[in-house]
């Protein structure tokens, strides 16, 4: 029996590589009916056990810099209460207190100026670019720049370009790292979640956070997959993140990439939504239905049909050309596993009008092969 009123969602397998809120996500997902699979990219470092984090902030005291720029506001309120905690932030206050100070935005000025920090600058818009120019146009050779950045793992640091390019123009740069990642370790469930991309087992995975994305690709990289990674992501997995900065590593790679206007857990929940039913179904007239090809199901005049994966080959290669006898032959070619005996595409045929619920949608052309009875021949998507 089909399922009425399908979800927006059902029949499509979407990959979530959050650490943190991924169980918010996913409910959001699930709740539009998708599949959902869920294995955390990185895991955070906690701040009192970040050794890198308390070295760099005794090396700050000791050196005071010329210059400081805070990228966020939750990233410096976390780096002072880190501070707190080894019984520095008094000194580490008094040491930025010395600085000109520049801040990445609203939120990285309202954390400033909590621990008695006025910033000398900020854009309205927190844009990087607008910070980079105006320190750039200040003039930083020969100074010393402390960026407080957020979320960078040991192999990734956000904000590369800008970093680079104040090195560049002569300043001594020195990254405050607050709350770093580490990749997930080799041989957790991130590993399979991985290779199931790689083989295209879904039709979107996503991400909330650069370091998220930069970690996926390191692993697939060491697993030695990162080749059909790329090409799975390139073709008929969607990747799709919370924002522009979060797609940058992927980006770099060729990756094309979808976000929400808005960079929020729910817009991007939203987003999904809205977008990967246009991005990865199918819709055709056969024999007076409307067919929807989903990602594992199909959607006949609103009605679901769930699907063998051998059903599903045999529509998808129907579809291509809508009308067209496609061979035997050719269909046993798609099958899972499939052998040289051309039994089998009989055998998946007759499966599929069984799940299809009306055998006339699938007609059989004598000695050449089946084609799917299109009305006027006529592809409604």
């Amino acid at each position: 029996m089909g399922q009425p009123d399908a979800a927006a969602l059902t029949g499509y397998r979407v990959a979530v590589t959050s650490a943190n809120r991924a169980e918010e996500l996913c409910a959001l997902l699930r709740r539009h009916g998708a599949t959902v699979c869920s294995a955390p990219a990185i895991t955070m470092v906690a701040l009192p056990e970040d050794d890198e984090l308390h070295s760099q902030t005794e090396a700050l005291i000791a050196q005071p810099p010329d210059v400081l720029v805070a990228t966020t506001g939750i990233g410096f309120r976390g780096w002072i209460a880190a501070a707190d905690g080894w019984g520095l932030a008094n000194e580490l206050i008094t040491a930025l207190s010395q600085a000109r100070i520049v801040a990445r935005g609203p939120k990285a000025k309202g954390a400033l100026r909590a621990t008695n920090l006025p910033e000398e600058w900020s854009p309205e818009s927190e844009s990087s670019r607008e910070v980079l120019g105006y320190l750039l146009e200040s003039g930083v050779a020969g100074l010393r720049l402390a960026v407080q950045l957020h979320g960078a793992t040991d192999d990734w640091d956000p904000f590369p370009e800008f970093l680079d390019r104040l090195r560049s123009a002569g300043a001594d740069v020195v990254p405050i790292r607050v709350y770093r990642w580490r990749p997930a370790p080799a041989g957790s469930e991130f590993d399979q979640l991985i290779t199931q991309i790689a083989q295209r087992q879904f039709d979107a995975v996503t991400f909330t956070s650069a370091p998220a994305a930069a970690a996926t690709l390191v692993r697939a990289h060491e697993m030695r997959i990162k080749n059909q990674l790329l090409d799975a992501l390139r073709s008929d997995v969607h990747a799709m993140c919370v924002g522009p900065v979060t797609a940058q590593p992927l980006r770099r790679e060729g990756v094309p990439t979808s976000s929400p206007e808005r960079m929020r857990l729910g817009a991007l929940a939203r987003h999904v939504v809205d977008t990967l039913p246009s991005l990865r179904s199918r819709i055709v007239k056969a024999a007076g239905h409307v067919i929807e090809i989903r990602g594992t199901c199909v959607v006949v005049d609103g009605v679901v049909k769930p699907m063998s994966r051998s059903a599903m080959a045999t529509l998808r290669a129907l579809a291509r050309q809508p009308g067209t006898v496609v061979a035997r032959e050719e269909l046993l070619r798609v099958l899972p596993g499939h052998g040289s005996d051309t039994h089998a595409v009989d055998t998946a045929v007759l499966r599929l009008r069984s799940a299809l619920g009306d055998k006339k949608i699938v007609t059989t052309v004598v000695k050449r092969g089946y084609r799917l009875a299109v009305d006027d021949a006529t592809e409604v998507a």
